[in-house]
């Protein structure tokens, strides 16, 4: 049987993790000849990652602000009637659609078109406030769709109360394509986060953790690359906590392979997750890394005291106890960095994207 022409359908390309993990995946199929596209609501001025030439793009100018619950409603039916056509026009096998907005007005906007819908959930729906709106269309809309992909078996649990079990499906997210690390790299005194400058990243647990360690004192710095609404908060904390001179909030930041490739310590203070793209690509970069085992994703990934450290959520003092120990044994941050890079091969993107394949030329049966 051939394979399915895919199209994958997202509100934008900015830089958030489901934008990194479906850009990887296109980019994947693009390369091994597959038939893919991605139409997204927003125009390339929000684009942040790169895809392969071979992905047939389509841009819609469909992200705007409503000032009120009837304004919403009437964008997202004009949303609805312009995905139908477009949609319709691309006349793929199969639809991939992440993120829960989204994937209702994609599932809305299909109805009796006999196009598979795929959606997913790219973080954890259990803690992820959303409004009731869009919590009563996601009940009402997920039942259509042909399947629904979690990431972990935690999250799966809560998917079978939302859609039938054979529809909940488990696929890990992909690690992106890393550059190689030099054996020979000196790794720098430098602590690295990675994440949207927002309250469920939990900078705020680790700005106080750092405060609270001991690594200043011995030459260790912090960086937390990212953007976000909680910019400003962040950086009162910081100065409120006197470590303005050892903390560095540099933006958003295109590839962040280079400070991974240097750091001595990445952190994860994340209070819940999906599937932690950072925390991979730290650990592929062969990062000594210290994590919260948050809802979901750590937990799958760590194995702690093996190829990495696991501390409670939200836990200021154990997570200053963690940075203080790997930041004082250098030959601890050497053997966690070494069993971390494994990741690289349980996620390649290959066997990831082959999965997603898979299940997909099983709904075009």
């Amino acid at each position: 049987m051939a394979e399915p022409r895919i199209l994958f359908v997202l509100s934008s390309l900015a830089g958030g993790g489901a934008e990194r993990v479906a850009s990887v995946l296109l980019n994947t199929w693009a390369e091994q000849g597959e038939d893919v596209g991605l139409l997204t609501l927003s125009t390339r001025r929000s684009d942040h990652y790169r895809l392969h030439e071979k992905v047939s793009r389509t841009r819609l100018d469909m992200i705007y602000p409503s000032s009120n619950v009837l304004r919403a409603i009437a964008a997202n039916w004009r949303r609805v009637r312009e995905l139908r056509l477009e949609i319709r026009a691309y006349r793929p096998d199969a639809v991939v659609v992440f993120i829960e907005t989204i994937n209702v007005l994609v599932l809305a906007a299909l109805i009796g078109t006999g196009i598979r819908v795929v959606v997913s959930e790219r973080i954890d729906p259990r803690h992820y406030r959303i409004g009731w709106l869009r919590r009563i269309g996601r009940r009402l809309m997920y039942p259509l769709a042909c399947a629904l992909v979690v990431q972990t078996s935690s999250v799966a649990n809560w998917a079978r109360r939302v859609v039938s079990k054979k529809r909940v499906h488990i696929i890990p997210n992909p690690i992106a394509d890393l550059p190689d690390v030099d054996p020979e790299t000196t790794r720098q005194k430098t602590i690295v986060a990675v994440g949207r400058l927002a309250p469920q990243k939990g900078f705020d647990v680790l700005l106080q953790a750092f405060a609270m360690s001991g690594a200043r004192s011995k030459g260790w710095r912090l960086a937390i690359l990212g953007e976000g609404d909680a910019r400003r908060a962040l950086e009162k904390l910081v100065v409120d906590l006197g470590i303005d001179g050892d903390v560095f909030l540099p933006g958003l930041v295109e590839e962040p392979w280079g400070w991974l490739e240097h750091a001595g310590i990445f952190v994860l203070s994340s209070r819940f997750e999906g599937f932690p793209n950072a925390l991979l690509e730290a650990m592929g970069m062969g990062c000594a890394v210290v994590s919260t085992d948050c809802p979901s994703g750590p937990g799958d990934i760590v194995t702690h005291e093996h190829n990495g450290l696991l501390v409670p959520v939200a836990d200021i003092p154990e997570l200053a106890r963690a940075i203080d120990r790997l930041a004082d044994d250098s030959q601890l941050r050497e053997r966690l960095g070494e069993q971390a890079i494994a990741v690289r091969r349980e996620y390649q993107a290959t066997i990831i994207a082959r999965q997603w394949l898979d299940l997909l030329v099983k709904l075009k049966r």
